[in-house]
């Protein structure tokens, strides 16, 4: 790519901003993240790296936030077990603690540079990646560019376009087209998505499916859950999760709506952002509730009406706790929160109109009836009321979910396959290097 196009692309990337570029990462997303980061390892933000590079070949992942750091985790083992090193970049505290949890010290972790020039250049003159593979749908501009300069093998997996995104580049096709002509592979969730980037000018690209769902269930302390389950004992449950401001205020007054129905009901509420507890919990108390604090470790007691779920990396434990979850960012924000580890994990799935992130899944939950969307409170309060009182239906809900997901594995395999041109020459190099170190 010229200087001249780079210089067209830059200049209106940084002139729009984050409103006009919905999928670009970089500055934008850096200063969106502050303080989520790790002050101690702030330089690796400048590119400047905290870890000596391995011999041999080496792939750089990018996985941005939790949801796209545990989607790769299955891909990056099955990478791992060839012998090729890797280093996983990602943009919080939070998903660095994942990747710490999920793959330890078989990966090197650093937090993803600035989209900046000097950074960009200092991360790769260090790192020398032999093949660069991002997770779902962040666009970095100079990272691209760089990377196309030095003829640094670029895949995008999982890859998936909202309606906003779309709509958006659209407008500027020319330079998404400059852009895109930097990748190499281009590996789409669904049909979609496939179409919206082949319309973008990527090529080529190939349908997965998502690679969510060949992620394992969410996990969960067995003594913490067995604990939480004797103090709510045998008390009607359901849960929100992943809620934006306005569904928690929303799912307390479903249960003030519910509980005289529903002798000892128990509403656990928790929100995608947990640092918005303090204003949850005074807004609870006006609204005259009893709240336990998991982070706080309070007691669910027999007059308890809510479980603030205000902590990470528990999803696994919460959704364990109830047959029924409203899924959140869909009722009073847009785009949807990911329906499958609810799915997965046997639960009856409701949500909002505005699942437009994750419409083929939704779609296909809806068709198979693992999922129905609500489109107000009362609705919402019907359908956990229904599923409460009606056990073969709830029943029935949660077991076409659990087999929708079963149905909708194999996104791994093929990725896998489609990586398999990119991959094979580095195992080759890997296994060269074996030999001549014997």
């Amino acid at each position: 790519m010229s200087e001249r196009w780079a210089r067209t692309i830059l200049g209106a990337y940084r002139y729009a901003g984050a409103a006009a570029y919905p999928m670009v990462g970089g500055y934008v997303a850096w200063r969106a993240s502050k303080g989520k980061e790790d002050k101690n390892r702030r330089r690796e933000r400048y590119g400047v790296a905290s870890r000596e590079r391995p011999e041999g070949p080496l792939i750089w992942f990018h996985a941005a936030s939790v949801g796209e750091t545990i989607a790769v985790v299955p891909l990056i083992e099955s990478i791992l077990d060839f012998g090729i090193n890797i280093v996983l970049t990602t943009g919080t505290v939070t998903s660095a603690q994942v990747a710490d949890e999920r793959l330890g010290g078989r990966v090197i972790h650093q937090y993803v540079p600035l989209d900046l020039k000097p950074a960009v250049s200092r991360f790769l003159d260090h790192w020398h990646p032999d093949l660069a593979i991002i997770a779902e749908s962040e666009i970095w501009p100079m990272t691209i560019l760089e990377l196309g300069a030095r003829r640094v093998p670029q895949i995008l997996v999982n890859g998936r376009l909202s309606d906003r995104s779309f709509k958006s580049w659209k407008k500027r096709s020319f330079i998404a087209e400059a852009l895109f002509e930097n990748m190499a592979h281009v590996v789409a969730q669904s049909e979609v998505d496939g179409e919206r980037f082949r319309a973008l000018g990527a090529r080529p690209v190939t349908v997965s499916g998502n690679l969510k769902v060949d992620t394992p269930p969410p996990p969960v302390d067995e003594r913490a859950l067995h604990a939480v389950q004797r103090q709510i004992d045998r008390r009607p449950t359901w849960a929100a999760v992943s809620t934006h401001d306005g569904e928690e205020v929303m799912a307390a007054e479903v249960h003030a709506m519910l509980r005289n129905r529903h002798r000892g009901l128990l509403t656990i509420i928790v929100p995608r952002h947990p640092e918005r507890a303090p204003v949850l919990l005074e807004q609870f108390a006006t609204m005259g509730f009893n709240v336990a604090r998991r982070s706080t470790g309070d007691r669910i007691m027999p007059d308890t009406d809510i479980l603030l779920g205000d902590t990470i990396g528990e999803m696994g434990l919460y959704l364990r706790l109830t047959e029924i979850a409203f899924v959140g960012r869909s009722m009073t924000s847009t785009g949807g929160q990911n329906p499958l580890e609810p799915a997965m994990l046997d639960t009856a799935v409701l949500a909002g109109r505005n699942v437009q992130n994750f419409r083929d899944t939704y779609q296909r939950l809806i068709e198979r009836g693992g999922a129905k969307i609500v489109r107000d409170r009362d609705m919402l309060a019907g359908a956990v009321n229904f599923l409460l009182g009606n056990e073969i239906a709830r029943h029935d809900m949660m077991a076409a979910g659990a087999s929708t997901v079963e149905e909708m594995r194999g996104a791994l395999a093929r990725t896998l396959k489609s990586l398999e041109p990119f991959i094979h020459p580095l195992i080759v190099q890997s296994r060269l290097k074996g030999a001549g170190g014997r």
